[in-house]
């Protein structure tokens, strides 16, 4: 065959492919006004305060020296809580900066709110896994909160998840989050990317029933619960850990129960590279949890889809076009008014979902994820091979 003879071939496959774009432009502008209705009622689960607060130990997995670790340590070591607070930090390298921002902040509580934890021993892949098995030790408290070292709480933060807790069909609890920048662009698109992705997809999921979410943000759970479901230990060489021991606590005949509010999540990426390896990571995470539904979220990226159907110079893209830009606004609006975030950068939407939807095409194209410094293969079960430090 003649490349003559093949031309009319390809025009006819440019031209079906642009129009399943626009076909999946459109759903998605539609997508994307049912997740904005479903960010608005949002309301998660609600309950009161128990009378008697119980003590509480914060798990706090640390990696390095992170921006502004010391501020968002000190607010879990003064919450407004009635109950004795212990802050446990753990690292596995005597050498970390992590190290010696906690031993400079003991000064500050010598009641010993804030502990830390050091030992180098390894228990599988997940290094974040064998920091909290390190530390488990140490933990006086029967009720349980682990967070990542790069979430922002405020100071009713405990009161609120423990009365989550007390009730006896609880088994954990978890809080979803949104995205804090910084002053540079990447951190501030990193931001934008939870609060116009994650958080939007997170929430309509939990409202129309399609996900229960456990997100390592916040897992609050008790002492004999984590126990019955094996400990730290069965997930030592999973990456999605904190997905792990939701379906673990479900399993054990619990509930995980959604916060009805939200937590911060520091955003640090300082160049594209970065950017890209830090959402490459949680996009192959989401993938090796549920392939097809994560499939199925190509709807979520209309602008790039509608980029794509232009080129065929259809006119009705144009209009698509147009119109998923307002829905994109208008989704980053009703998030900023229902959680009280200050004004994203609306001109970064279309340049962050151009990014969003090159990562979510990648995510497909290996099995490779780069996390605290080392890179890891995700096998087909979850599960992490450990490759090279870098």
């Amino acid at each position: 065959m003649s490349i003559a003879e093949t031309i009319p071939d390809v025009i006819s496959f440019a031209v079906s492919l642009s129009d399943i774009c626009l076909v999946g432009a459109f759903v998605g502008c539609v997508f994307t006004l049912v997740a904005s209705a479903c960010v608005l009622g949002f309301s998660g689960e609600e309950t009161e305060d128990p009378p008697v607060q119980p003590p509480v130990t914060v798990l706090k997995p640390l990696h390095g020296a992170e921006p502004g670790l010391p501020a968002r340590l000190a607010a879990f070591c003064r919450q407004d809580y009635d109950a004795p607070v212990q802050v446990l930090c753990g690292a596995q390298d005597h050498a970390s900066p992590a190290v010696a921002i906690v031993r400079g902040m003991k000064a500050d509580f010598p009641d010993e709110a804030i502990e830390l934890a050091v030992d180098q021993r390894s228990h599988g892949v997940n290094r974040k896994v064998s920091n909290l098995i390190n530390i488990m030790p140490r933990a006086r408290h029967s009720i349980l909160v682990l967070s990542d070292s790069d979430i922002v709480v405020g100071p009713d933060y405990l009161r609120a998840v423990t009365a989550l807790l007390a009730s006896p069909r609880v088994g954990a609890v978890t809080c979803l989050y949104h995205g804090i920048g910084g002053e540079g662009l990447w951190t501030r698109l990193s931001a934008l990317a939870i609060n116009l992705q994650f958080l939007p997809q997170a929430i309509t999921a939990v409202s129309l029933g399609l996900a229960k979410p456990c997100c390592g943000a916040t897992i609050a759970l008790r002492r004999s619960t984590l126990d019955r479901i094996g400990g730290f230990g069965a997930l030592a060489d999973v990456l999605a850990d904190d997905h792990a021991i939701g379906i673990a606590v479900r399993s054990a005949g619990y509930d995980v129960v959604t916060a009805p509010f939200l937590v911060g999540h520091r955003c640090f990426e300082s160049n594209l590279r970065q950017l890209i390896l830090h959402h490459i990571r949680v996009a192959r995470t989401i993938r090796s949890i549920d392939p097809i539904a994560y499939a199925g979220t190509i709807v979520t990226h209309p602008w790039p889809l509608a980029l794509l159907a232009m080129l065929s110079g259809n006119q009705a893209a144009v209009l698509v076009a147009v119109a998923v830009l307002a829905s994109r606004v208008t989704l980053c609006r009703c998030v900023e008014r229902r959680f009280g975030l200050p004004r994203q950068n609306y001109w970064l939407i279309p340049l962050q979902d151009v990014i969003a939807f090159a990562v979510y095409m990648a995510s497909f194209f290996g099995a490779t994820v780069h996390w605290r410094g080392a890179d890891y293969r995700v096998a087909a079960d979850g599960t992490l091979i450990e490759g090279h430090k870098t």
